[in-house]
């Protein structure tokens, strides 16, 4: 998904190693989501978690957009056009609905609940993302990885995994990256990382051992979850709850008669800086003012989308700030005392 926003803000994110040990009681922040309008008039309107003043970066997690249930008849639904990413990873999960993906090294896949669609960018790639006629109610996230510096401009990649359910008595678990559960996604990452979808009964509750020295998100899509360890009110939808390093064990119950649904990652600190703006990933500003100018360009380091209808064959892209980059302090925050 391209980051749509006219006025997208310039971010520098310091990452700082460490890890926090402890007792069992974790220290959890909560990250309210902001609405971001997908486009124009009629725009599906997303809720944006990551980045944020508070936080830029969940391991190398660094973009989380979390959409719908969208009524499509009303909104458009999803028509981003052919668009530029560099030194990042997206990965495209859907609840309901479907899209369609097309890039430039000829894949053309569709997205589907419970299957995840890996695009990696790296040196250049440039991609599209329409939801099919079928689709009446499109719902899911969009997630950004960032690329390590000696990782940044390695080629293009695209990578698919069905994940099978796990049943974990009254919790069902879809990991779709990394290890989780006893199981581990084949999809390839460039460092430690989790994802998995949890769908909890009324009630239901699940205990996720997880490594003391990862940081982790939890996205709340429907219901309240509470996570046990933590002093603090449970999450509910569209809030994002941040516990840094030093956590062993991270309990979630859904406090709620209702189902719930969580988007649970994790990660490895990314212990260097990265700068982000619209949908670029770079190191410096400069970097970042030569990938926009090389997209304004045609350059082939992004390649041609081919069999996009849509009118827009290529995104422009929003004027630079007239200053350079804000430095942002990122650094991972402490789970336990």
């Amino acid at each position: 998904m391209s980051n749509l926003e006219t006025d997208p803000v310039e971010v520098e994110c310091h990452a700082d190693a460490g890890v926090a040990s402890g007792s069992g009681h974790l220290r959890m922040d909560v990250l309210t989501a902001r609405d971001v309008p997908l486009g124009g008039p009629r725009a599906m309107t997303v809720h944006r978690t990551l980045p944020q003043r508070s936080r830029s970066l969940i391991g190398a997690w660094c973009f989380i957009d979390h959409y719908g249930p969208d009524d499509v008849a009303s909104s458009g639904g999803m028509d981003v056009p052919p668009h530029p990413h560099t030194g990042l990873a997206t990965v495209s999960w859907l609840f309901t609905g479907e899209v369609e993906h097309r890039d430039t090294m000829g894949n053309h896949a569709m997205v589907r609940p419970g299957e995840i669609n890996l695009m990696t960018a790296g040196h250049g790639i440039a991609h599209t993302e329409v939801s099919t006629p079928d689709t009446t109610t499109l719902h899911g996230v969009q997630l950004w990885v960032a690329l390590p510096a000696d990782k940044a401009d390695t080629p293009r990649d695209f990578a698919h995994h069905r994940p099978d359910p796990l049943d974990l008595g009254g919790v069902t678990a879809r990991v779709f990256l990394g290890e989780l559960f006893g199981t581990r996604s084949p999809v390839h990452t460039f460092t430690p990382l989790t994802g998995a979808q949890l769908d909890f009964a009324p009630g239901a509750s699940v205990a996720i051992d997880v490594d003391p020295a990862h940081e982790h998100g939890i996205l709340v899509d429907t219901g309240t979850v509470e996570v046990t360890e933590a002093d603090a009110a449970p999450l509910s939808r569209t809030e994002l709850g941040y516990v840094g390093l030093g956590a062993r064990r991270i309990t979630l119950t859904n406090v709620v008669d209702t189902d719930a649904r969580v988007v649970f990652l994790g990660g490895a600190p990314l212990s260097e800086d990265i700068v982000m703006w619209w949908n670029f990933i770079g190191r410096t500003h400069e970097e970042i003012v030569s990938y926009r100018e090389q997209w304004e360009a045609h350059s082939e380091r992004f390649g041609q989308v081919r069999g996009y209808v849509g009118s827009t064959q290529h995104l422009p892209a929003p004027p630079l700030p007239h200053s350079r980059l804000r430095a942002r302090s990122n650094t991972p925050g402490r789970a336990t005392p």
